[in-house]
């Protein structure tokens, strides 16, 4: 891991490949590397070069005390494109990433070329909102939860039901979540409840949306909200696929993303 200095903070980064510049971010709680399990090696075969980092909040990044915001998860973002001179960019981002791209996309054009938003949204809907209220209810309570029962439930959450009812998938997923343990605090008071859908109608680079069929988290009518707002934006589904689609059914997003690049 590589270190830049961006928006006041120290962000950790991977670089690696030749190519033309992608910029994955990935989403809350999780770590840059999760990348490299399918998506970087495709895209290094595929001519890129890949710059995956982790976010604030995720070690070693710096972890600043306090409640984060989305816009200091987008200035992190752009000072690391602009110190590390990727613009303009192609983005690959999921969930927060997905929506940090997005905002990037509004505010800062110039930065990127194009950008592929998995399992996003523009809005959350009365589930979406209550699951996000619901965990800032059960940190402020100072309740630990067994990292077995947290395992669980992150995989019902975030995995599909082809995943689930597939025994030895099931167990397997189950030991890394319990592993995993705890994600950081600081991103889950990032506010995402602002319908963005009238400024996303302004983007003017090329996107795509890829949602995931058994996504419970942004589930595909609300990705297909993103790409009825962005003008010039084009929508693919993964069947058997969770929020964690692309860990899910890694050739099948690996394609899509690749495919899509290669035009733009």
């Amino acid at each position: 891991m590589a270190y830049q200095h961006a928006n006041g903070i120290r962000l950790s980064y991977q670089r690696s490949g030749q190519g033309d510049n992608v910029l994955l971010i990935m989403g809350s709680g999780a770590a840059g590397h999760v990348w490299t399990l399918h998506q970087t090696p495709a895209l290094h075969r595929a001519g890129y070069q890949t710059v995956a980092f982790n976010n604030r909040g995720v070690p070693p990044s710096d972890a600043p005390e306090g409640m984060y915001a989305l816009e200091d998860l987008v200035a992190d973002t752009k000072e690391l494109i602009e110190a590390l001179d990727l613009a303009p960019c192609r983005i690959v981002g999921t969930s927060m990433g997905a929506i940090v791209a997005q905002e990037l996309a509004i505010g800062w054009p110039h930065l990127v070329r194009c950008a592929v938003l998995m399992a996003t949204r523009a809005r959350p809907d009365a589930i979406r909102r209550a699951q996000v209220l619901a965990q800032r209810a059960l940190l402020e309570s100072g309740v630990r939860i067994p990292r077995s029962h947290d395992a669980v439930t992150t995989a019902l959450q975030m995995l599909s039901p082809a995943t689930l009812n597939d025994d030895a998938a099931a167990s397997s997923w189950l030991e890394i979540l319990e592993l995993a343990g705890d994600t950081t605090t600081g991103q889950v008071w990032i506010d995402t409840f602002t319908d963005r859908r009238e400024l996303l109608r302004g983007v003017t680079v090329p996107c795509r949306v890829i949602a995931f069929a058994d996504d419970l988290i942004a589930p595909p009518y609300l990705c297909a909200e993103v790409t009825e707002a962005i003008p010039d934006c084009d929508y693919m589904e993964i069947p058997d696929s969770g929020h964690l689609g692309y860990l899910e059914r890694p050739h099948e997003v690996n394609t899509a993303i690749i495919e899509f690049l290669d035009k733009n």
